[in-house]
């Protein structure tokens, strides 16, 4: 048996459209960062063994394998190993897992809030401090290779626009229906 479970949960697209519609409606700090690699940070359950790459095979030795430590990009049950890792670490952190949504993560400081969305590598920050989020960010940042991308305007193929003096916010999906016409050759 090469692996056992490879289910990896993933935020839902309406969880992401209520909580950036309540980051409108209440002025909210949309934050977004990207995880680098992500699936390189997963510990595997199991021991696998995989050929040696061409351009690095030992002369004498061609007949040899490797043995994986971590989880790599290719393995089934990379996405899994990813998401319990992250899991296991934001929980350390004081976040709060959603029944109904199990990549949506919140955390009470004091007066302020944070939620955390996680699609797969890519997660939004939607909070009322930003001195909270920077905080969150630094955590992410100090346990995982992450990029910071600053204020949120594209997630799972959606563009974010935002009018914050109005308290609104548009999604648009202009970007995708372009690279899709592209593909068919349909410009």
């Amino acid at each position: 048996i090469d692996f056992g479970e490879i289910f990896s949960p993933v935020a839902k697209l309406t969880s992401i459209r209520f909580l950036l519609s309540i980051a409108a409606a209440f002025d909210l700090e949309v934050e977004q960062m990207d995880v680098k690699t992500a699936f390189l940070h997963g510990d595997l359950e199991e021991e696998i063994y995989m050929k040696q790459p061409e351009d690095f095979i030992v002369k004498g030795k061609k007949e040899l394998v490797c043995k994986l430590k971590k989880s790599l990009y290719g393995l089934k049950q990379s996405p899994r190993m990813w998401y319990q890792k992250f899991d296991t670490y934001i929980l350390g952190l004081g976040f709060e897992r959603s029944r109904v949504d199990h990549c949506v993560y919140s955390k009470q400081v004091g007066n302020h809030f944070i939620y955390l969305v996680l699609y797969v590598d890519d997660m939004l920050l939607i909070g009322n401090n930003m001195d909270v989020i920077k905080e969150v960010k630094s955590q992410l940042s100090s346990k995982f290779d992450m990029k910071d991308l600053g204020a949120a305007n594209f997630i799972m193929g959606m563009e974010i626009k935002r009018d914050r003096a109005n308290r609104k916010l548009w999604l648009n999906q202009r970007k995708y229906v372009e690279m899709i016409l592209q593909r068919f050759n349909m410009h």
